[in-house]
């Protein structure tokens, strides 16, 4: 009797052991708040310790080392953008990257919803702009807003599925994710018969690498001479990758391969993580994560569809996937390369938005490789919180130069208020 106690509690301890590995237990340390919607935190990697909060209402604030936020803002391109909806909108300032030589030449990239430009096709919604501003000569914490010089419009027919971050990669080329245009389905006003995201006569549904150091002809920018379809007539120049729905977050990693992780937005049931490649196809909206997609009935996935995209390339699946029963939009963040968590090390750290629209309750998330498909997806357990989850509105993630996570988070789901917060990542206590 007793042995068979002890091996009862060696087994329970084993289990719980076991649990504990893949469900780890992190701490949120609060930053900064009275933000409205968060949407990225990010260092100009200059040396100065500074790091530069990106809130979707359309002005950037600067967080100086000690903690303490500037009153002026670095940037503010309010009255340049479209009147944000405070319900719920997807449009905003969405996108900010720092030049990899910033420190010598001051040069800062956005991207932001502006109005609908003269000559966009009728009853659309708005124009993106990626545009590039210079830091004031007098005050290296203002933007000269005289500067603006608009390398991209990029017009919508429809509010959602913008894309937003945009990043430079470590071969010094910009990478800027466009949704699919936006609607359901990528059907309807502004879509391609077969769906902009695998349709190749348009930019939306894409992710696009450009040279902001040079120009090509008859545009802003230049074209990078390795780009996947540069040779090809039938393929706009600019893309890097294609067949995405709203791949809203992007990032690299900072070490190993340096690998462009998409998280891109699912539609009724399913939502993914994908690691790009140059010309990959991830599918949408032929495929919704590993799953066939049928755009007439999207509450259901087919059991059969193609595996190719419209030149004949394979369809390439997600390095991640989950079903809409843990939430409803999935949340791009980072490969965790820092000190203070070596528990989650190597790890990429991402979130689900929220469950529901009412009231905020993200959930923090990690993905370790897997030798074969899909990656092992554990939730991280949020200390002294009883739900054990963030029990706010996931918006992003934020990265400084050690290497250390966090995450911004608000109360309400649209862009109102000023519930908007920045949590470090700090180990569980």
């Amino acid at each position: 009797m007793k042995t068979k106690l002890i091996l009862a509690l060696l087994t329970f301890v084993l289990l719980a052991s076991i649990a504990m590995a893949q469900m780890p237990i992190l701490g949120l340390q609060l930053v900064a708040e009275g933000f409205t919607a968060p949407m990225e935190f990010i260092s100009p990697g200059d040396g100065t310790g500074r790091m530069f909060l990106v809130d979707q209402t359309g002005v950037i604030k600067i967080i100086n080392s000690n903690g303490t936020v500037l009153t002026e803002p670095f940037l503010d391109v309010k009255d340049r953008m479209v009147r944000l909806n405070t319900r719920y909108d997807e449009r905003g300032l969405l996108g900010l990257a720092f030049h990899p030589d910033f420190i010598n030449n001051g040069r800062v990239f956005i991207f932001y919803s502006a109005p609908l430009r003269p000559g966009a096709p009728d009853n659309w919604n708005s124009t993106n702009h990626l545009s590039e501003f210079r830091v004031s000569k007098d005050n290296p914490n203002k933007v000269d807003m005289s500067s603006e010089k608009v390398l991209l419009e990029v017009d919508k027919p429809q509010m959602n599925h913008n894309g937003g971050t945009i990043a430079f990669g470590p071969d010094g080329y910009l990478y800027v994710p466009l949704g699919d245009g936006g609607g359901a389905n990528d059907v309807g006003l502004g879509h391609q018969p077969d769906g902009n995201g695998q349709n190749t006569t348009t930019i939306l549904g894409k992710i696009l690498r450009i040279d902001v150091n040079n120009i090509s002809e008859g545009k802003a920018y230049g074209i990078p001479a390795d780009n996947p379809f540069i040779s090809q007539k039938s393929i706009l120049p600019e893309v890097y990758a294609l067949g995405l729905r709203n791949p809203w977050r992007i990032s690299f990693d900072t070490e190993g391969d340096h690998g462009l992780f998409i998280s891109d937005a699912g539609q009724n049931l399913w939502e993914a993580v994908d690691l790009a490649t140059k010309g990959g196809n991830y599918g949408w909206n032929i495929k919704e994560g590993t799953h066939c997609f049928n755009p007439k009935n999207p509450n259901e996935s087919p059991s059969t569809c193609p595996d190719k995209g419209i030149s004949g390339e394979p369809l390439i699946d997600p390095i991640i996937e989950y079903a809409h029963d843990l939430g409803k939009v999935v949340v791009g963040g980072y490969v965790y390369r820092g000190q203070a968590l070596p528990e989650i090390s190597g790890k990429y750290i991402f979130a689900d938005w929220s469950n529901n629209f009412t009231k905020g309750n993200g959930t923090l998330l990690a993905a370790t490789p897997s030798a074969k498909g899909l990656w092992n997806l554990e939730e991280i357990k949020i200390a002294n919180n009883p739900s054990g989850k963030v029990d706010e509105f996931i918006r992003s993630f934020g990265l400084d130069d050690d290497g250390e996570l966090y995450v911004l988070t608000s109360d309400i789901a649209g862009p109102n208020g000023s519930t908007g917060k920045i949590y470090k990542i700090v180990p569980a206590g």
